[in-house]
């Protein structure tokens, strides 16, 4: 079971290398595991309390590259507006919905209904 995220603790990382990245995307991926079966969290959100507000892409970038799908629920994750990701990332724009709709989010007008479904954090974007 992940740890909780203490959101106010969430701090900056300091410039370096190769082992700053992966304790970023680890960092990103720690979040990402503790949203909630039928909600999900923005880039933005996830970047937030990942640590760094500016991480919204390299957010995407990891959950791109992501190599455990089964622990780390990818597909939580969509755009402010409550867009799925475009059909390269997690199997394609199909499969998003369908897991998400499997996890009991609605949409409508082929976005997630953000106002109900989205997982409450002290930073909701």
């Amino acid at each position: 079971m992940a740890k909780s995220i203490k959101y106010h603790e969430a701090a900056y990382p300091e410039e370096g290398g190769e082992d700053n990245e992966k304790n970023s995307f680890q960092r990103i991926y720690d979040v990402v595991r503790q949203i909630p079966r039928g909600k999900v969290a923005t880039y933005g959100q996830v970047a937030r309390l990942a640590g760094n507000p500016h991480w919204a892409r390299v957010v995407g970038f990891a959950l791109h590259v992501n190599n455990d799908p089964e622990h780390v629920p990818c597909y939580r994750v969509v755009t402010k507006d409550g867009a799925v990701s475009k059909a390269f990332a997690f199997g394609g724009e199909n499969e998003q919905v369908r897991l998400l709709k499997e996890d009991g989010v609605e949409f409508q007008d082929g976005h997630v209904v953000m106002e109900k479904y989205q997982w409450e954090t002290p930073w909701c974007l």
